[in-house]
């Protein structure tokens, strides 16, 4: 299986949305033009938001941990929690996604929400906690914009 992406798959932007109480947020029109409305949603591991992904990419991360050179135990345990805490979703006729609440509630996801392109996936912030990281993460962007010459 190939690991390289659908040149055309592009999540960019953030977009403020509102989640309402059934945990259903409004997926960007531009994305879902895209042609793909079935995803994988997983909390991220490392960062308070939730990754949301289509099925290609979601394929790539278990290759990724099979090649990650870690010890076949270790391998077995990653995919095992990978699994575990993914769930599959679907945008509805209204460009809806429904989320559970077993992924949203840890992560504060209610209310006021930010979903944040990723390029091959996105995320989705509690607004507040983004707008604090997105503050935090400015200078690190203006660096490397500018060790790149953007």
């Amino acid at each position: 299986m190939s690991s390289s992406l659908p040149t055309s798959l592009i999540y960019a932007g953030t977009f403020e949305r509102v989640m309402d109480g059934k945990h259903r947020v409004t997926i960007p029109a531009a994305w879902l033009a895209q042609g793909i409305s079935e995803f994988h949603s997983i909390p991220n591991p490392s960062e308070e938001c939730l990754i949301v992904m289509p099925p290609h990419e979601f394929q790539i991360i278990e290759e990724r941990i099979h090649q990650s050179g870690a010890a076949a135990a270790e391998r077995r345990k990653a995919i095992r929690q990978f699994y575990s805490r993914a769930r599959a979703i679907s945008a509805d006729a209204q460009g809806r996604i429904l989320f559970s609440e077993e992924q949203c509630s840890p992560l504060q996801l209610k209310g006021e929400v930010v979903l944040v392109g990723g390029r091959s996936r996105f995320e989705i912030w509690n607004a507040k906690r983004w707008h604090a990281v997105a503050t935090e993460e400015h200078d690190s962007f203006r660096n490397i914009a500018h060790l790149i010459g953007l």
